[in-house]
């Protein structure tokens, strides 16, 4: 049980970052569907290297740049996995005007204007949102972001129709089965890191609107798609981050 657990642990790690944990014997495409209950723990690991590299680095820089050396710290991780999506979303759902075209766009692997200001507004707007706040906050709070943002993703795949043609996927295999008992396990995951590390009306704030804005991007993508791609959940995590973020910030800074 502790060694399947472990190996569904790995996987999650395998396909959401850069981290090396080598092959795995007799690979079974549904162990994917089996792990998402951990990518809420992979995106706090994500959140923890990100804050140690930004704790780190202003031991001996001055901001802003060991707040921009975090994000980079986690863009790194993840090969850029998430913003890949956020600016394929953008690009298809600002691009096409029909479901058809939406979803050819997003599986074309070059960049186009929509995505271009989105990845470079996501950016600005983290960046602008932590620099607003002490390096220890600052910390705190990516890893509350990143871990509850990944358990946004497994409510979409849990709640959300998926939309894509899985034989064309640009990811394979891809997640697209979560049991209740494995979303309660994401739950714990995700939630419990902000619980713990961030002041209550810090952290239900933040959620609370980090939802909405989720929400928002999900209804969209429903519309104009039919559901959810692997590029939509990419995008639904950074915007579920970057707001989160922005409400931490103006509730731990305050207005002005």
């Amino acid at each position: 049980m502790i060694e399947r657990e472990w190996r569904l642990f790995l996987v999650a790690l395998q396909f959401l970052t850069r981290i090396p944990v080598g092959s795995f014997d007799g690979f079974d495409p549904a162990w994917l569907d089996r792990a998402a209950k951990y990518f809420p723990l992979v995106g706090a690991l994500v959140g923890a290297i990100a804050a140690a590299v930004m704790i780190g680095s202003s031991a001996v820089l001055p901001q802003p740049l060991p707040m921009l050396f975090g994000l980079l710290a986690a863009i790194a991780v993840t090969g850029a996995f998430h913003e890949d999506g956020l600016a394929d979303t953008a690009d298809g759902l600002g691009g096409g005007l029909t479901r058809e075209r939406r979803l050819e766009i997003m599986k074309d692997s070059r960049i186009g204007t929509y995505g271009a200001v989105a990845l470079i507004s996501m950016l600005a707007i983290k960046a602008a949102a932590l620099l607003s706040i002490g390096p220890i906050q600052m910390a705190l709070s990516l890893i509350a972001a990143h871990a509850s943002a990944r358990l946004a993703t497994v409510i979409a795949i849990r709640v959300m129709t998926y939309a894509g043609d899985a034989d064309a996927a640009k990811v394979k295999p891809l997640a697209t089965g979560v049991t209740a008992t494995e979303l309660g396990v994401a739950l714990v995951f995700g939630l419990l890191p902000g619980a713990l590390l961030l002041n209550p009306v810090t952290f239900l704030i933040s959620l609370f609107a980090a939802i909405l804005a989720a929400l928002l991007l999900a209804y969209q993508a429903q519309r104009l798609i039919g559901g959810y791609t692997g590029d939509v959940l990419g995008a639904i995590e950074q915007v579920f981050e970057t707001t989160f973020l922005v409400a931490a910030a103006a509730v731990i800074a305050g207005p002005g």
